[in-house]
């Protein structure tokens, strides 16, 4: 009683519907069978057009559409102060006091600090990314450890007893994921730290960078005055959005300002941003132009099918007038077009899936470190059901067209019509081949200013230059005699390798990471008038300290006056080696050399004695910061816990690298290396422009072949249609440059008029390069104008 059966007149009707169903399909297949040239055509660029949009699909999707790993995510915010010293948001220790006492938008306050590299001091040493964050991070975000426990309250204070959480991944390729790690202890940089948990195989630092180790922040929370920056993120209350948080907290902010250094007020803002949002600003504009480059070669794909199934429907004029005279019905008959154009698409998402794989594995093998939640990409259920959507979608698209359109009754007085749709199909040539240009206009920009890029002047010479990133653990070298001592010595046997042609040492390198700024505003000039208290940053300078091999080992002329010495480096006088940007704004048309200078906050004054070319420091496409040098000191006092070793070989440089590590390991055996050359180094600025210009030429490539395949296939398809008429014309007379005129002249004609627009486009991109530049290339990997093509 409990279960309604199918009324009989329903079943019935149910079972009508699906044998008219089979009965489409099967005169689907056996109509194919009889043309199938054509239609593997339709297929393969179906196959091609489905196959590039899901893996493009797969690789967007994680970062546009999918949700983060993290409990309530809509409510999860990073804010702090916007300003010239740093490419993030940021609180100071002392701000975020201020924030956190008087706040009352957050249920939780949370913050990191000192994402960047650690060493693991072990009888194999490794080289670690670590984060040093508050107590209550992963609760903030509404993670709970894999095993063991988080950081407790005791451990995150200054001087605390010292803790670590695995990062899963690091658990399992170190410890083989063995739960007896929890409570060994381990030496990272020197110190030793007890595990005490191992993080969720889901999560991910909330700024996206790479860990392997959390420990400790044990800032020094305290209301003073500090330049200690933090990344600070909050959990919203239930109901308060960005906007109505923002307000709240700003008075807080202008309080805090109180507190910041002389002239850092004035160029600095408060800004408070969804979490979601703040990750994917950088990706955001250049993953949606990826994505509508493909689904542009999508479209292309759909013209092309279209167009061959309108040449088709064309051919079959006589048998749809047949079967309308018969007594078919009009929507019976778009139900037998509109399933043939759907077991196309069906049969082109097949193949395009099986492409998809493919092109995904490439994409993965060549994408750059960088892009967030990479590893995430897979051919998974929402990408599956994307791809088939695509290709449903696609097949109503180009299936619809030649489906509506009506027979004609002249059309039973022929055995063969095929100029009907002639002006619909040179227009959708047209269409293709404009999108096609447009394509191949985007990626033609896109390749000069990658090439313009890669011929910037760097301002040093890095051919055969071999750096070696050394940081000294805090345990073993925690006293400044410590760390000098090791960096004279490893100096000493460095320096004397065979095949080394200049050496130095050197606490940064250009375009590196990791270089020691100054505010600008803060240099003060002898004989000038000191910073006034109103004053802005005026941006950023850069401080090396550099021993006397330096420019000779970095390729760096000295325009005026002269290099650092060995005697500058025991010397009771201070001295400094300006670029040529920075004595520019410092001594406008006047000779620096001999004036002295200092930073503010600083007591000594030092000498100029010389003025350097400027070195691109920023990025290869960024805006450079000045520079200005401190020569490396000798002595105790000039003990240091980082620091690079530059080595210009005579030949291949990496053939210096076994002889490297085994002079270093006599000096300290667990002390990691990391060694690389400087083109690696400036390698890395152009791997993600590479990849993506890569991706858009080979979208472009597709799209053009597309084109061209749909218009080979059309126009062989109507030239075997109307085999009849052109026989008649040459019997006729008709010569065969009357013949091909014949045939090419109006699908030319169509062609130039796609040609035209697309080109026009060009030249509307390329007349308007500014604006060009800021929507479109700057979305890929932001340029600079003043080195790009634009």
């Amino acid at each position: 009683m409990g279960n309604n059966p199918i009324p009989f007149g329903v079943k019935s009707q149910m079972n009508t519907w699906l044998e008219s169903v089979m009965q489409d399909l099967r005169y689907a297949l056996r109509s194919f069978q009889r043309s199938p040239g054509p239609l593997w055509i339709a297929v393969a660029a179906m196959a091609l057009g489905i196959g590039g949009t899901t893996a493009v699909f797969s690789v967007v999707d994680p970062i546009l559409f999918r949700d983060l790993p993290y409990a309530d995510q809509d409510r999860l915010v990073w804010f702090g102060m916007k300003a010239p010293i740093s490419n993030n948001e940021f609180l100071l220790e002392s701000a975020f006091y201020n924030f956190r006492e008087h706040q009352q938008v957050f249920e939780a306050m949370t913050s990191m600090s000192r994402v960047g590299d650690c060493d693991l001091n072990q009888q194999n040493p490794l080289r670690l990314v670590c984060a040093q964050v508050a107590a209550n991070f992963l609760p903030t975000f509404g993670l709970t450890p894999h095993i063991g426990r988080n950081i407790a309250p005791e451990e995150d204070v200054p001087n605390g007893p010292r803790t670590a959480l695995l990062a899963y991944g690091f658990w399992k390729r170190q410890y083989g994921g063995d739960a007896a790690v929890l409570g060994r202890s381990i030496v990272v940089d020197g110190r030793a730290a007890q595990v005490v948990g191992v993080l969720p195989p889901e999560f991910e630092l909330p700024t996206l960078a790479r860990v392997d180790l959390l420990l400790p922040q044990q800032a020094n929370i305290a209301p003073r005055v500090d330049l200690s920056f933090l990344t600070v993120f909050g959990r919203l209350k239930p109901g308060i959005s960005v906007e109505q948080a923002k307000a709240a907290l700003y008075p807080i902010y202008l309080d805090s300002l109180k507190t910041v250094p002389v002239g850092f007020a004035k160029d600095v803002t408060f800004a408070i941003t969804g979490l979601r949002d703040r990750q994917v600003r950088e990706y955001r504009t250049a993953s949606l132009v990826l994505l509508a480059c493909v689904l542009g070669v999508l479209l292309i794909a759909c013209a092309n099918v279209a167009n061959l199934l309108l040449a088709r429907a064309a051919s079959r004029g006589r048998e749809l007038a047949v079967r309308a005279a018969l007594g078919a019905s009009r929507a019976r008959m778009i139900r037998q077009m509109l399933t043939e154009s759907l077991l196309l698409s069906v049969v082109g998402c097949v193949s395009g899936l099986a492409l998809a794989a493919g092109l995904l594995r490439i994409l993965l093998s060549l994408a750059p470190d960088g892009i967030p939640r990479l590893q995430e990409a897979a051919l998974d259920g929402r990408v599956l059901l994307f791809a088939l959507a695509g290709s449903v979608f696609c097949g109503f698209l180009f299936g619809a067209v030649p489906a509506l359109q009506t027979p004609r009754a002249e059309m039973l007085n022929t055995a063969r019509v095929a100029g009907g749709g002639m002006r619909l199909r040179q227009m959708l040539v047209a269409f293709q081949i404009g999108v096609s240009f447009m394509l191949l206009s985007g990626a033609g920009l896109l390749l000069q200013s990658l090439w313009n890029m890669q011929r910037v002047q760097l301002g040093m010479n890095a051919d055969r230059l071999l750096t070696v990133r050394v940081q000294l653990g805090q345990e073993r070298y925690g006293r400044a005699p410590q760390q000098a001592r090791f960096f004279e010595e490893a100096s000493a046997r460095l320096s004397r390798l065979p095949g080394v042609r200049a050496f130095a040492l050197s606490d940064s390198v250009p375009l590196y990471g990791g270089s020691a700024t100054r505010i600008f505003s803060n240099l003060e000039v002898s004989g000038h008038a000191p910073p006034g208290p109103k004053r802005s940053t005026g941006g950023m300078a850069v401080l090396r300290t550099v021993s006397p091999g330096y420019f000779s080992a970095m390729g760096i002329p000295i325009l005026r006056g002269r290099g650092f010495t060995e005697a500058d480096r025991g010397s009771s006088e201070e001295f400094t080696i300006l670029d040529d940007a920075l004595a520019r704004r410092l001594f406008p048309g006047e000779d620096p050399l001999g004036r002295r200078m200092r930073s503010v906050p600083d007591s000594s004054w030092h000498t100029i004695i010389g003025i350097a070319r400027d070195v691109k420091n920023a990025s290869l496409t960024g805006r450079d910061d000045p520079e200005y040098y401190h020569v490396w000191r000798t002595g105790p006092e000039s003990g240091r816990g980082r620091a690079h070793f530059l080595l210009r070989a005579e030949a291949g440089p990496m053939s210096l690298a076994g002889m490297i590590r085994s002079e270093v390991a006599q000096i300290d055996p667990a002390l990691p290396l990391t060694i690389t050359t400087m083109e690696q180094n400036l390698g890395k600025h152009v791997q993600r422009p590479r990849f993506e210009s890569f991706l858009l030429s080979l979208f472009a490539g597709i799209g053009v072949l597309l084109a061209a395949v749909g218009q080979f296939g059309v126009i062989s398809y109507l030239v075997t249609q109307r085999s009849a008429e052109i026989g008649v014309r040459i019997a006729l007379g008709a010569t065969g440059r009357d013949v091909v005129a014949l045939v090419l002249r109006h699908t030319l004609m169509w062609t130039m008029l796609g040609a035209t627009i697309g080109l026009a486009w060009r030249g509307s991109a390329a007349a308007n390069s500014n604006r060009f530049c800021s929507e479109y290339t700057l979305a890929i990997w932001r340029p600079s104008a003043r080195y790009s093509q634009c």
